[in-house]
């Protein structure tokens, strides 16, 4: 996995425009998942998502005239990102999301480029662990620690352990197939996109046959199928292609920054339409990952310090 020394990625303004769309769409993804979660099991629910999103991008690769060649290549690299990035972790997210609401569950994923950096720093030459980023790292570690509380092992906490231990595994997978998509650098983000999503989806319908059998989607309402269908298409087909480009474009930490954006909408969305609200832990401990993603970033510390140097 050790990538060849190359000048440190950055983000352009296309990149970071790119990284809001991705942030809304991923943050409605906790949304919709928490409506679906409600009539399917989480395993049918993941096989589904990956399905039907496998189907509509091969379907936008064929209208798109975009070879199908890559996908037989380097199916065993596929096979790996399909299972570090999509079936294992979604299935960790919908397990964790049986037990807390969309917007907790965004800002747990929100630790997503702490675990990036430390693996980034092990796996390559140009995504070095500075100072800053461990300061960054360590503050993040804090604010989940004050997010979930000491009250978590106790028996009367409402969200168990296992559902935030599900949650931070999710991310931590996240954070090793962030660095392993840095291996399809010049295959197009579409078609790496599809690849791992098709990986994922033929390794998850069996199971979801095996285990819960055809009718399992049987009585899905309309309104959970409609959610559904927007999890695969928006937060899933379109949302992979977006973040490629970003990765392709501006490295496998700077991509990871999206989960910084999620939880706003995430939040947002619960509020509006679920009636969740976070308690005081959780927003401490949401402004500390923040503010650690903050240092990580280096951007405000750099726009402050040009301020002092100027006056």
């Amino acid at each position: 996995m050790t990538i060849q020394p190359t000048a440190p990625p950055s983000m352009s303004g296309r990149s970071w425009a790119l990284l809001f769309v991705l942030g809304g769409l991923w943050g409605g993804s906790f949304f919709l998942t928490q409506i679906v979660i409600r009539e399917l099991p989480p395993l049918p629910l993941v096989g589904a998502r990956l399905g039907l999103a496998a189907l509509a991008l091969l379907v936008y690769l064929r209208l798109r005239g975009i070879s199908f060649a890559p996908l037989r290549q380097r199916a065993g690299d596929f096979l790996i990102l399909g299972l570090l990035n999509n079936a294992v972790p979604f299935l960790l997210l919908a397990i964790g999301q049986t037990r807390m609401g969309g917007g907790l569950a965004s800002i747990l994923n929100a630790t997503t480029p702490l675990w990036t950096i430390l693996v980034a720093a092990i796996a390559t030459s140009d995504e070095r662990l500075t100072g800053r980023k461990l300061a960054g790292v360590m503050l993040g570690i804090v604010g989940v620690a004050v997010l979930v509380g000491p009250e978590a092992f106790g028996t009367g906490h409402s969200v168990p352990v296992y559902a935030f231990a599900a949650i931070l595994a999710a991310t931590f997978c996240y954070a090793l197939s962030g660095v392993f998509s840095r291996r399809f650098k010049g295959v197009p983000p579409a078609v790496v996109a599809t690849g791992q999503l098709c990986a994922s989806g033929l390794m998850m319908m069996p199971l979801v046959l095996a285990v819960h059998g055809p009718l399992v989607y049987g009585d899905l309402s309309g309104g959970g199928a409609v959610a559904l269908l927007a999890l695969a298409l928006g937060a899933t087909a379109l949302a992979f292609i977006l973040f490629f480009q970003i990765v392709a474009a501006a490295g496998a930490t700077n991509a990871s920054l999206v989960t910084f954006l999620v939880p706003a909408s995430a939040i947002l969305l619960g509020v509006l339409f679920h009636g969740e609200a976070l308690t005081a832990g959780e927003v401490g401990g949401f402004a500390l990952i923040l503010a650690g993603l903050a240092a990580i970033d280096g951007r405000i510390a750099r726009l402050i310090h040009a301020q002092a140097v100027a006056r």
